[in-house]
């Protein structure tokens, strides 16, 4: 049963059409149970960790030894995607890595898409570039609109003429009409004009991705892009006396990691900041928000509307 067979037969609905039709599109490809595929890829995108682990251990738990190696992908595959989406590099790497061991499933093309994207934002540009050559090799058998994307946003993301490549991915994956990778190309290249330090350009590329993003229910990524966009400074107040002990754009992104138990070095590598620059940031906020320690600042923006910024 696919997931809009689930949806016909009265299911738990998951939230928006293009998730259900990329967990579709891995249960064909892998040939897995199709209702433990379709929710395990629906709770990686949805930024659901302990959801996802869980049926990522389910899902090779309950495959019979003979198609294990099979599961164990799918798994590796699902947790990659989380861990892109939650932002956690290092994680989504080794799991792009482990699925990318099994080459002969079938769905190697979208673990090496997550395994460029890991390692272009853990810092391994060799590890990247070696991925790369792996698409490029394979576009000599299949040239579909959507590899194509993918190829050109991961040539952008090792560095070869970053904004041709990304634009030509943009064009790749609305051809494809495959709304969730479109999206995912529009955050990185939010992401690079923004470290580029061409932040009004980066902001509607970052609006479209949290709008499909947040109608679809990817909430690790949603909430990625909505870190992006603040941290271009996005707003819809501008400061005055009333309000100079609010946190800016910025200083509320860096806040909320933080206050999500993330420490300076991983925050800077989100936001493409040095530790110091975060570290100035963070007692800036400690300041405007009267508080000392990273617990008191988990209270504070539970409890206080200070730090809330407009996406």
């Amino acid at each position: 049963m696919t997931g809009h067979e689930l949806l016909i037969a009265g299911r738990p609905t998951p939230p928006g059409a293009a998730l259900i039709d990329e967990a579709d599109a891995v249960t064909r490809v892998t040939g897995h149970t199709p209702a433990l595929a379709t929710s395990l890829v629906l709770a990686a995108w949805r930024g659901r960790e302990t959801r996802t682990l869980e049926l990522a251990g389910a899902c090779v738990e309950d495959t019979p030894a003979d198609a294990r190696g099979r599961a164990i992908a799918l798994a590796a595959y699902a947790r990659a995607i989380l861990y892109n989406g939650l932002g956690r590099y290092p994680a989504a790497l080794t799991a792009a890595r482990s699925a990318c061991e099994h080459e002969h499933l079938g769905l190697h093309p979208w673990a090496v898409a997550e395994l460029v994207e890991a390692c272009a934002r853990s810092g391994d540009p060799a590890a990247a570039a070696a991925a790369l050559r792996w698409l490029d090799a394979r576009a000599l058998v299949a040239d579909t609109e959507w590899e194509r994307g993918i190829r050109a946003q991961s040539a952008a993301l090792v560095g070869a003429a970053a904004e041709v490549r990304f634009r030509e991915a943009l064009d790749g994956f609305r051809r494809s009409r495959t709304p969730l990778q479109l999206a995912r190309a529009q955050l990185l290249y939010g992401e690079w004009l923004r470290r580029e330090g061409r932040r009004v350009d980066a902001r509607p590329q970052l609006r479209a991705a949290l709008e499909t993003f947040d109608r679809n229910g990817a909430g690790g990524f949603g909430e990625r892009a909505r870190r992006e966009l603040l941290a271009t400074g996005e707003t819809v107040r501008k400061r005055s006396v009333e309000t100079r002990d609010e946190l800016t754009a910025q200083e509320a992104g860096i806040a909320r990691l933080a206050a999500d138990g993330q420490t300076n070095p991983e925050i800077g590598a989100q936001l493409f900041l040095s530790p110091r620059t975060v570290e100035w940031h963070l007692r800036k906020v400690f300041r405007k928000l009267r508080v000392s320690s990273r617990r008191e600042l988990r209270m504070a923006l539970r409890n206080d509307g200070r730090a809330a910024m407009s996406a």
